[in-house]
């Protein structure tokens, strides 16, 4: 098991988690829950963290994080392979049958 990802913005946090899951990466998250404690731990010990489950995945992993982060290039909407469907330059997956934008 690795640490990928942390951040004290838990939305940010899920939307990698959510990423990773649509491209088949096996991860989960660590200290979902755990702001209660703080006062009681180091704010930065309560943040939220993303795991992979198998190191295999990382440089995969962190490619996708780093294209997330960055705005996934030009900025240009994307059709679904899949489906068909526009999808706004921020969307990840397609809206209408959830294909990662990675396939196109």
């Amino acid at each position: 098991m690795i640490k990928i990802f942390s951040s004290e913005d838990r939305f940010q946090v899920a939307r990698v988690k959510d990423m990773l899951d649509a491209n088949h990466i096996p991860c989960f998250i660590k200290n979902e829950f755990s702001i209660g404690g703080v006062g009681e731990l180091s704010p930065f010990d309560a943040w939220p963290e993303v795991w992979l489950s198998d190191e295999e995945w990382q440089s995969k992993a962190l490619r996708l994080i780093d294209e997330l982060q960055s705005g996934s290039g030009d900025g240009a909407e994307w059709r679904c392979p899949s489906c068909g469907e526009h999808n706004d330059a921020t969307f990840e997956i397609c809206w209408q049958c959830q294909q990662p934008r990675s396939a196109t």
